[in-house]
């Protein structure tokens, strides 16, 4: 592993992949590859969001968080353990974490529309009607980042020596999920817990997460050396990032980095910060088990084998989603 310090999460050009050039998209594998082993995160141009459906979404993400509490409460169905639709302020904690975080999202999972018998599986998302094509515009960016999180698990896929299709079978209909979070507005810092941030440090559970730019600044990545450095991405660039499960599958290869959201300076306490990520998930039969390839002397295995279904349903009990 390199132990070269970035100072700022690398920018890359998904064109550069998916141009034909096969120069340019071996450079593009090689520079991913580099940065997933180091920092776990790279900024991507040219990802398939249009400027016009980034507008509408946190258009209509916005309209649903300004909606009165009880309204939003109805979108929130205690037996579907947050899969699926509204989860309230501070529900969520990271793990190891008791105090939960200063955030409140919604869930729209993935929309099967094949005869593919795992949409039993999963339950049917959740609309809400005070906001008129919420459903449309959300649903249009889940299946376009959906797209874009596939041509990145192309670039892995050659990166780890295996079949440039490897994750297609594993990934379809997988159950992905795209979260908009509202860091709410804290009227009062004294009246909160002392510990309380807008998002604890942790890992993605997934296989890798896009992120769309957030509204406001506060996104936070772990350096190797241990020291914090600010995410940034210009507007015309997404972040992609590392998950556990990938962890998992190359042994600690690519390295799902440990990462966290600060609360703003006291005077900005009050202003809200949204934020849409998109976890991409395999299907739950996916095998976790560590690649062959990625195992050696120098790399002895370090995690036992799950399937991916398995590791989810751990994850989502130690963040307090299930019980």
């Amino acid at each position: 592993m390199s132990e070269y310090l970035y100072d700022h999460v690398p920018s890359l050009d998904l064109a550069d992949f998916t141009s034909g050039d096969p120069v340019s998209k071996a450079k593009f594998v090689a520079e991913l590859g580099k940065a997933y082993n180091n920092i776990g995160f790279v900024a991507i141009k040219n990802h398939g969001l249009s400027d016009q459906l980034i507008r509408d979404l946190y258009q209509k993400i916005q309209a649903f968080y300004a909606l009165p509490v009880e309204i939003k409460e109805k979108y929130e169905i205690p037996e579907l353990f947050g899969q699926r639709g509204y989860v309230g302020k501070g529900k969520e904690h990271a793990k190891g974490r008791k105090t939960g975080d200063l955030k409140e999202f919604y869930h729209v999972g993935q929309i099967v529309e094949d005869n593919d018998p795992i949409k039993e599986q999963y339950p049917d998302n959740i609309w809400p009607v005070e906001i008129e094509g919420f459903d449309i515009v959300t649903s249009e960016a889940y299946k376009t980042l959906e797209a874009t999180g596939k041509v990145m698990l192309r670039a892995i896929a050659i990166y780890l020596s295996l079949d440039e299709d490897y994750f297609e079978s594993r990934v379809h209909n997988g159950n992905s999920i795209l979260r908009p979070i509202h860091y709410f507005p804290i009227e009062n810092p004294d009246e909160i817990p002392s510990d309380a941030v807008r998002a604890a440090e942790h890992g993605d559970i997934n296989l890798i997460t896009l992120l769309m730019g957030a509204s406001a600044d506060g996104l936070q990545v772990k350096r190797i050396d241990g020291e914090w450095i600010p995410i940034t991405a210009l507007p015309d660039q997404i972040v992609v990032n590392v998950g556990d499960m990938l962890a998992r599958l190359t042994n600690d290869k690519l390295k799902s980095t440990i990462h966290r959201v600060v609360n703003p300076p006291r005077e900005l306490m009050k202003t809200s910060r949204f934020s849409i990520p998109f976890f991409m998930h395999p299907r739950a039969e996916m095998d976790l088990t560590c690649l062959a390839n990625c195992i050696d002397e120098s790399h002895p295995k370090q995690f036992e084998d799950i399937t991916a279904g398995e590791f989810l349903h751990q994850r989502l009990a130690e963040i307090g989603l299930k019980k």
